[in-house]
């Protein structure tokens, strides 16, 4: 019988490479103009390989589900749970992906508050997730929870700043195209974080 044990360490396990993720992220928008094209190429493939190992954390944990008659919360939660952060892995990926796409070159001093936001974010989701697995953490659990509420409240108000700069300042519109996809892609990082927070959420509610 799989302990309860095992269920968190696969969530934590993901959770850690979504910190690793958007942590790489982050130094890539930051090199973004200051680095050669080889080291922007290096980070773009550690956010994919962070991707995939999540892939394969996702993958373990389904499987111990399917196996297991007893689960240390609702099977629809944890199912649910991993979903989510493979989401966010995704949404950094796509990120990633982003900058070859649209050759950007330069960054933004918008973009590079929106990645740290992202990093921010999933820090603390990573922290919520390690304390989910006490129920005498509860409180903390939902603090962190909260936190990353206020950070992707802070991130729109980032993304409203960044849009209405992009068209008030002479932008070259094709630049300014692939710069507003590109900053909704940063923000959408923390829409995921946002919704993985909601989950745990309503796991602490419904195991009150």
């Amino acid at each position: 019988m799989p302990k309860r044990k095992e269920f968190f360490d696969l969530l934590i396990a993901h959770s850690d490479r979504v910190v690793a993720s958007a942590n790489a992220t982050l130094r890539l928008v930051n090199n973004l103009g200051a680095e050669s094209p080889e080291d922007i190429e290096l980070l773009a493939k550690e956010v994919d390989f962070n991707e995939k190992s999540g892939d394969k954390i996702k993958a373990e944990l389904i499987a111990l589900l399917h196996k297991s008659f007893i689960t240390p919360l609702d099977r629809d939660e944890i199912h649910n749970l991993t979903l989510e952060l493979d989401k966010i892995l995704s949404a950094l990926r796509n990120v990633a992906n982003a900058v070859g796409m649209y050759h950007i070159q330069e960054s933004t001093p918008e973009a590079r508050e929106l990645a740290a936001l992202g990093a921010d974010a999933s820090l603390r989701l990573n922290r919520a997730m390690i304390s989910l697995a006490d129920k005498e953490r509860r409180k903390e659990t939902a603090a962190f929870c909260q936190e990353i509420d206020e950070i992707e409240s802070k991130g729109d108000k980032v993304l409203k700043k960044a849009i209405t700069r992009l068209f008030q300042e002479g932008t070259d519109p094709w630049m300014a195209m692939k710069l507003h996809e590109f900053y909704f892609l940063l923000e959408t990082v923390l829409d995921r974080c946002e919704e993985t927070a909601k989950t745990i959420e309503e796991i602490l509610i419904e195991n009150s």
